[in-house]
């Protein structure tokens, strides 16, 4: 017989080791919970139980089961627990001793009672009450504090009516039980404070990086909200890919943790700007940098203007000295530069090689000589230099320093220890301005060097810059244009076809255009047009 007892006992620590790694193993706190109290059941037999968790001081109910009755409440269940939360100290602030669990978390101790019936040491009043809207018997009751690795308590596991394992009748719980119950509860709560533990540095990464997007959007009024919206857009993208069941995607299945490393990346993509100085992310004109510097510029053609006015009125008394009044245009001619420079100043789609050429005759008009010094052309070099920029607004250089928060976005993110789930979020942030066809930065890589979360992440940005209404450098376009444009990058092989396809067909720009486009911007899409669009170019190109 005690051998028998030796062996059934080392089967339930057996049983106990086994759910302790399952414990440590489980990563969703509701079926963490369910493991904890089925554990304890399982160990000893019982027929029922509940686990609480210690909010404040409050015992909250999170989870009651109780097998006989078939009931389940909390935890997986889809009925949630009804049961108000239970005060460690009564309204005159005493603590509130005379119930089992929370004299349990209170002194830190198993309760043990062989008979709910028998006991006067508690108030079992609740527990006689569920008895009898149930019909239940409560016999043996068993609560065990749930402490964790500092000595805290953070809940309280509570288990009814344990049964003999032969007989299937109702027994109190013995000095074993509770040892197995006190050793799983040690654990259950260890794995509770880790889980929480984890969920709360995802948390602060998750709040670290949204924190970041932030301070780079609000670095620039002008491009605000861009971090904050490329992450819906490829969220969309990836979510409609996993959804695919066309012959392209279908074997495709982006995990959680896949999810979650793009959705991060798609955060954190341009970060490296953190360092881009803003005059040069805001530069709406060619010679703006600190100031627009074409209010210099038409202060000194105000100041020929001058010049020119006073060269006149000497001559008319006959003493000028007309050597500079030959090279100061007249009035006229004058407002005639100002309103051509103020034209080019503006970025447009292209300039033309005549009014370059225009640009630097203008140039070389010199201003009055001062205090002596050799007269001053008109415009500088680096003013000739922005202002002869062919397309927008940037000069070559300021281009550079731009294209290089890609680079610096990828060695911030590299020196960052992600965890295993999230290590190719440097590598996918950092690929976001790279082309299917090689021609793109920092790096030029090709369509097989380039990860499919990249190339979402990149169709996402596109549409993004292309849409956004808070660019003052341009106006923005409407849907159908913005999406045109897309198709003409696909013809050129510059981005995916097949995800820009499947972006376009299955509409799922639909939640993020309600959301942030103008209403006017909204138009009628021709997806087949499109779409016959680029096959068309590409099959030329072929």
């Amino acid at each position: 017989m005690e051998q028998n007892s030796n062996r059934f006992l080392l089967h339930k620590i057996e049983r106990l080791n086994s759910i302790g790694t399952a414990l440590s193993l489980e990563r969703d706190p509701t079926l963490l919970l369910e493991r904890i109290l089925l554990g304890a059941k399982e160990l000893t037999g019982a027929d029922g139980g509940s686990l609480y968790i210690l909010e404040g001081d409050q015992l909250q109910f999170r989870l009651v089961h109780t097998t006989s009755l078939n009931l389940h409440r909390g935890g997986s269940s889809a009925t949630p627990v009804s049961f108000p939360p239970i005060p460690l100290y009564r309204d005159d602030g005493t603590p509130n001793n005379q119930m089992v669990v929370t004299r349990t978390a209170l002194q830190n101790c198993i309760v043990n009672i062989s008979d709910a019936y028998n006991n006067r040491e508690f108030d079992l009043a609740g527990t006689h009450a569920f008895d009898a809207s149930t019909g239940y018997r409560s016999h043996s009751l068993l609560a065990v504090p749930m402490q964790d690795h500092e000595q805290q308590i953070i809940g309280v596991l509570q288990l009814i009516n344990a049964t003999h394992p032969q007989t299937g009748e109702v027994v109190p719980f013995s000095r074993e039980d509770e040892s197995l119950v006190a050793s799983l509860a040690s654990q259950a709560a260890v794995s509770l404070n880790r889980q929480d533990l984890i969920n709360g540095l995802e948390t602060l990464l998750q709040s670290l990086t949204r924190l970041i997007a932030k301070a780079i959007d609000d670095k620039s009024p002008h491009t605000g909200g861009h971090c904050r919206r490329v992450p819906e857009i490829t969220m969309a993208l990836a979510n409609a890919v996993n959804a695919d069941t066309g012959p392209v995607f279908k074997s495709v299945n982006f995990s959680r943790h896949e999810l979650d490393e793009l959705e991060m990346a798609a955060w954190l993509h341009d970060c490296g700007k953190i360092t881009t100085p803003e005059f040069i992310i805001d530069k709406r004109t060619k010679l703006e940098s600190t100031i627009d510097r074409m209010q210099l510029v038409e202060l000194r053609l105000e100041l020929l203007r001058k010049e020119g006015e006073i060269q006149r009125l000497k001559r008319d008394d006959q003493t000028a000295d007309l050597t500079f009044e030959q090279s100061v245009p007249a009035a006229d001619e004058l407002e005639t530069i100002a309103r051509f420079l103020q034209q080019c100043n503006t970025g447009g789609e292209w300039l033309p090689e005549e009014t370059i050429t225009r640009i630097r005759e203008i140039a070389r008009i010199l201003l009055p000589a001062h205090n002596g010094q050799a007269p001053a052309p008109l415009l500088t070099e680096n003013e000739v230099d922005n202002l002869s920029v062919k397309k927008g607004t940037l000069t070559d250089a300021e281009r550079q320093l731009i294209n290089s928060h890609v680079q610096i976005s990828q060695r911030m993110l590299a020196s960052l220890p992600f965890p295993k789930h999230l290590k190719n979020v440097a590598l996918i942030a950092g690929a976001h301005h790279e082309k299917i066809n090689g021609t793109g930065y920092p790096k030029g890589l090709l369509a097989g060097e380039l990860p499919l979360q990249a190339r979402i992440l990149a169709i996402a940005d596109i549409f993004e810059a292309l849409t956004a209404s808070d660019r003052v450098y341009r106006q923005p376009i409407t849907l159908s244009a913005a999406l045109t444009t897309l198709g003409q990058m696909c013809s050129k092989k510059e981005i995916d076809a097949d995800l820009f396809e499947l972006f376009l067909r299955k509409q799922a720009y639909t939640r993020y255009v309600q959301k942030y486009l103008n209403r006017e911007q909204i138009d009628s899409v021709d997806a087949d047009a499109i779409c016959n669009l680029f096959r068309a170019a590409s099959e030329l190109k072929s």
